[in-house]
């Protein structure tokens, strides 16, 4: 017969077990995370973006964007939403990456209305962020996935951690695969999350280095299509208007196809860190976009596995952070 300390022991162990296996894995994420406190999560969301995309068709790519520009900076917490006020000195919408460029802010305090009204304090900023960025490609003809939810909300933003973990489009190749690598995703996903960019638009001031003097050179970047510089040289003119938009996918620009990674093989990348996944000689970069070039379906299942691993970063979970009411300030301030 066992000890009463035998068997304890044996008990605790059977029970932890059991635990282990019926705990959601990716930081405690689950897709049916809201199932029974929030149901029609995932329907308002998607109701919202689809009203949103009538009167804007930019809309889906810049909400898939402030998922990712939320994700790299301590994890996908919602901190990129903060106002700057009360505790929040220095408010990441301010940073180099995204002040007078990220946008979408006004249609997540929709959609955090709509969930106040239907279930309040119950679904978290950081995974609105998340469900529009899933229903926003969808939406535009892209693959649709289950999003792992179950974020909470930060209580800090991180506008110095914006400046240096988000990856710039004038960075090499070799930095943005490393702060990828830092946030624990590898190539295929740097390749896949950069095809996000087969919708939306993009500044002037964001790739006009590679049109007139490139790397001090004098010359353009050579590896840019002539007739896409000479058409991209008549919008961005040498000291024109920085801030004048581009279409990222000159073909398809409002849809979510493989197009992004066609363009690369003619040497049509808008940004410098786009071309540079097809340009860059040697790099293991290159055979990705070839399949993705060659098979959509391919590049559908890879992104968003991709988006995925991206909404599992570092995530607040259980009694971390708290539910915001409102997205743009922490609770009470």
């Amino acid at each position: 017969m066992l000890s009463t300390t035998t068997y304890y022991t044996s008990l605790l162990a059977a029970i932890f077990l059991v635990l282990t296996f019926l705990l959601p894995s990716n930081g405690q994420l689950s897709a049916t995370f809201y199932s029974s406190t929030c149901p029609n999560v995932s329907s308002i969301v998607r109701n919202a973006v689809q009203q949103a995309l009538q009167s804007d068709s930019r809309i889906a790519a810049s909400l898939t964007r402030l998922h990712f520009h939320d994700c790299f900076v301590n994890g996908c917490d919602g901190s990129i939403l903060l106002d700057q006020g009360g505790n929040i000195t220095q408010s990441e919408k301010n940073a180099a990456p995204n002040v007078n460029s990220v946008r979408g802010f006004n249609v997540v305090d929709n959609i955090k209305s709509s969930l106040e009204s239907s279930c309040p304090g119950v679904v978290s900023c950081a995974d609105i962020l998340a469900l529009a960025a899933e229903s926003s490609v969808n939406l535009a003809g892209g693959p649709s996935w289950s999003v792992p939810l179950g974020r909470r909300d930060s209580l800090t933003a991180n506008q110095a951690g914006a400046n240096s973990s988000i990856p710039s489009p004038f960075e090499s190749l070799a930095n943005v695969t490393s702060k990828f690598s830092a946030v624990g995703l590898d190539t295929t996903d740097l390749v896949a999350l950069s095809g996000a960019h087969t919708f939306g638009r993009a500044q002037c001031q964001f790739f006009s280095q590679r049109l007139f003097n490139f790397s001090g050179s004098g010359s353009p970047d050579p590896t840019l299509n002539s007739t896409y510089l000479a058409t991209l040289q008549q919008n961005c003119p040498q000291n024109g208007n920085g801030s004048t938009l581009n279409n990222l996918d000159p073909s398809t620009s409002d849809t979510f196809d493989n197009n992004y990674f066609s363009n690369l093989l003619i040497n049509m990348g808008l940004l410098q860190t786009d071309q540079e996944l097809f340009s860059t000689n040697g790099s293991s970069t290159i055979s990705i976009v070839n399949n993705f070039a060659n098979n959509q379906t391919a590049f559908f299942q890879a992104f968003a596995q991709s988006m995925i691993n991206m909404g599992n970063i570092s995530p607040l979970t259980g009694s971390q952070g708290e539910i915001r009411t409102d997205c743009k300030k922490v609770n009470g301030s």
